[in-house]
């Protein structure tokens, strides 16, 4: 009796299984299920879907052309598609958007979206039979009112516009679409370009995502970092400045030849973290940093690569389309992306700090990385003309943050190092009695204010500190303290002979949308590799080159800390 009973309800059970999973195939196919049931499936995209998608264009010599929609129906994109360079015209995408819940009978979401002169049913195999509804500046749009068409996979849930031939489309879900909107804007403003997003977007945490790409010292005790600095990239492929090797009269296009040395020298280095030290973003030829940052991103986001940015003088000067703080927000939100913010009672966005933990499942932190907003222009461009300097509320947080890190650290059975990377440099780069290796090739612009936070760099022992800004200069100046001498609270430390105390290191510009070419300047990038079982840290720098085998050399490869111990050049 009791195996009958069991075996029956095995049969019912399986039977019972079979059904249900029948019914949710159904329905993902057909949409079976009544509306209360079909939404909280899984398959359902909570929030918003878009139900049409159209272009505004108006004019300024015409009073009665606006260049919005009923607000009520549609919503703007805040994006010139002329970028401000219409003479006249200026364009607008609009779309009209609902959430799924408030969807009505007759209703219709859009399921795809194209850019044609043509129908895409004419001529295309996979599309005859399809209706596609015209929008202006060449945009069809393939729109459905069945009963849940708004579940789809391909469902239109958001819309972005980016601009350029090479815009790029990094973030998950979204899909960048081939062909640009047709308007009547010269070929010298940056091509239009839809992007769209399909169906709902990640329900993944940011937190649970900053936790995968948690950075890590690889088995073999090693954990490299290439810091990338001043790639200048602009809306659309800019213009090269300064290049060597380009004759003149050929055309150069900055961000691809950019884009180009950045991806070979991750192919060949394959860092383990890129720290981008300011100036990605070139204000003045970027009115859609978007479009800017994506490129960027995208070298390391497709490599799986974790990245880390803090900002120069220029990611958002002139007439940005993105805040300082929206620029974070972005980069904040993108894969493998470690950027923040920061706290909000410090002065700067992109105060933060980064932890590389030891091999293996250890908990530990092997190496600890700082990085601070060197912000822009002075404040007091009367006493103090020139650049901006880190402020005492930042000194404050460094201080605190180094103290409280100190006590957790202890408890790593090595030897654990600190390091910081700021985009302008400290004062103390002007020294030049200072012992250095590389090259100077132009007086260092760094602030005239000095605002002490060398000496506190040295009072909390971070072994070196990493800028930008200065294009052509990519030397490494070692910082000492006097022997008999304890650190106390700002003031000069001493800057001659002495005990080792900080290398002080530029970056080298590597973007061809900056100036260069002084003494003939190659773009190059610097490579730190630290070595977690000899607390060791080493340091060289990778160029284009004009010739292959000096773009593979090493150049100016030394040991700055053996033994945890910062060590002067070897004479």
């Amino acid at each position: 009796m009791t195996r009958r009973i069991v075996r029956t309800g095995i049969q019912l059970g399986a039977l019972f299984t079979i059904v249900l999973f029948l019914v949710f195939l159904l329905d993902n196919r057909y949409s079976v299920l009544p509306a209360s049931i079909h939404n909280a499936l899984p398959a359902h995209h909570p929030g918003l879907v878009i139900t049409d998608i159209t272009i505004k264009t108006c004019s300024s010599l015409n009073p009665l052309s606006s260049c919005r929609l009923d607000p009520e129906l549609w919503h703007r994109v805040e994006k010139d598609l002329y970028l401000s360079s219409g003479w006249v015209s200026s364009a607008w995408v609009h779309v009209k958007r609902k959430r799924e819940e408030e969807l009505q009978p007759g209703d219709k979401v859009v399921l795809d979206v194209k850019i044609s002169r043509l129908d895409p049913a004419v001529g295309e195999k996979e599309q005859a039979g399809e209706k596609w509804e015209a929008r202006p500046a060449g945009v069809w749009l393939k729109r459905g009112g069945k009963r849940h068409d708004s579940d789809k996979k391909g469902t239109v849930t958001a819309v972005d516009v980016l601009f350029g031939a090479d815009a790029v489309e990094p973030r998950p879900g979204w899909q960048l679409l081939d062909t640009p909107l047709l308007l009547d804007a010269g070929s010298e403003i940056p091509q239009a370009r839809l992007s769209v997003r399909r169906g709902k977007p990640s329900d993944v945490s940011r937190k649970k995502e900053k936790e995968k790409w948690q950075p890590r010292v690889r088995k073999d005790g090693k954990f490299k970092i290439m810091q990338v600095s001043d790639l200048h990239l602009s809306t659309g492929t800019g213009a090269c400045r300064d290049p060597m090797g380009v004759k003149v009269g050929t055309k150069c296009e900055a961000d691809t030849r950019t884009l180009e040395f950045v991806g070979k020298m991750l192919d060949e280095e394959q860092p383990d973290l890129v720290v981008c030290s300011g100036d990605q973003v070139n204000g003045d030829t970027a009115p859609d940093g978007e479009s800017a940052i994506f490129k960027f991103a995208e070298l390391f986001i497709k490599r799986q690569i974790p990245y880390a940015a803090i900002f120069g003088n220029h990611d958002d000067e002139g007439k940005p389309s993105l805040s300082r703080a929206a620029q974070m927000s972005l980069l904040e939100s993108l894969p493998y992306s470690l950027s923040e913010a920061g706290p909000d009672d410090v002065d700067g966005i992109g105060n933060y700090v980064i932890e590389v933990l030891a091999p293996g499942t250890s908990t530990h932190s092997a190496l600890t990385l700082y990085l601070l907003d060197t912000h822009a222009y002075s404040p007091d461009e009367g006493t103090f003309p020139g650049y901006g300097w880190v402020k005492p509320s930042q000194i404050r947080w460094f201080r605190d943050t180094a103290q409280d890190l100190k006590k957790a650290h202890s408890k790593y059975t090595h030897i654990h190092l600190d390091m910081a990377f700021i985009h302008i440099p400290l004062p103390e780069y002007r020294d030049a009695t200072l012992a250095r290796t590389g090259s100077w090739r132009e007086p260092p612009t760094a602030p005239v204010f000095n605002s002490g936070f060398r000496d506190a760099l040295v009072d909390a022992g971070i072994v070196a500190v990493g800028c930008g800004h200065d294009h052509v200069n990519d030397y490494c100046a070692l910082s000492t303290v006097p022997n008999t001498s304890s650190s106390s609270e700002g003031g000069d430390k001493g800057t001659g002979d002495g005990k080792p105390a900080l290398w002080m290191c530029y970056a080298g510009a590597s973007g061809f949308g900056g100036y260069g070419g002084w003494g003939g300047y190659e773009r190059r990038l610097r490579v730190w590799e630290f070595d977690a079982n000899e607390a060791k840290l080493a340091t060289w720098k990778r160029v284009e080159g004009p010739g292959d085998a000096e773009r593979k050399a090493r150049l100016d490869e030394g040991v700055v800390v053996e033994g945890g111990r910062v060590v002067g050049l070897a004479t």
